[in-house]
């Protein structure tokens, strides 16, 4: 006979179906990406294709040409020259005193130029901090407001 105060034996766990893991895992990825598509694509919250572009008005700006200035870089035998042409960006009510101003302007590009140290120019990135060290001396000597960018045309060492 079964003894009654022995402890009963345990009944099986229930394993319980991962089938609504899964099914919750792919509708929730393909939600994901029936959103993105939907977004991406631009069924929702897209701009209408249907209305033409306008295109917007072009700033009232003009280009005064520099002329093209030789500079010769480095001292002794190891001489490099600097072939520099650019042109400067300036509202169009100012073009006429900007150019009044292209000597001193022109004075002062060679003269930065040629204090550059040689080594500068070697990394890829000289350009883009020369091009902003010129364009805010030009705008100190040709007045604030008046040049909005230079714009440099030939950059060619040799």
């Amino acid at each position: 006979m079964a003894d009654s105060t022995a402890p009963q034996e345990a009944a099986p766990a229930l394993k319980r179906s991962k089938l609504p893991l899964i099914l919750g895992l792919i509708l929730a990825l393909s939600g994901g990406g029936g959103g993105f598509y939907a977004t991406y694509s631009g069924m929702i919250l897209g701009h209408d294709d249907n209305a033409p572009a306008q295109p917007s008005a072009l700033p009232d700006i003009a280009f005064v040409p520099l002329d093209p200035l030789v500079v010769s870089l480095g001292a002794g035998g190891r001489s490099r020259h600097l072939r520099f042409v650019a042109q400067l960006e300036v509202e169009t009510a100012y073009r006429a005193d900007v150019d009044k101003l292209k000597p001193r302007v022109l004075d002062l590009l060679n003269g930065y130029l040629r204090a550059v140290e040689p080594q500068e120019f070697d990394d890829p990135a000289a350009l883009i901090r020369l091009r902003a060290q010129m364009l805010r001396r030009i705008q100190i000597v040709t007045g604030e407001g008046r040049v909005r960018d230079l714009l440099v045309t030939e950059f060619v060492l040799n």
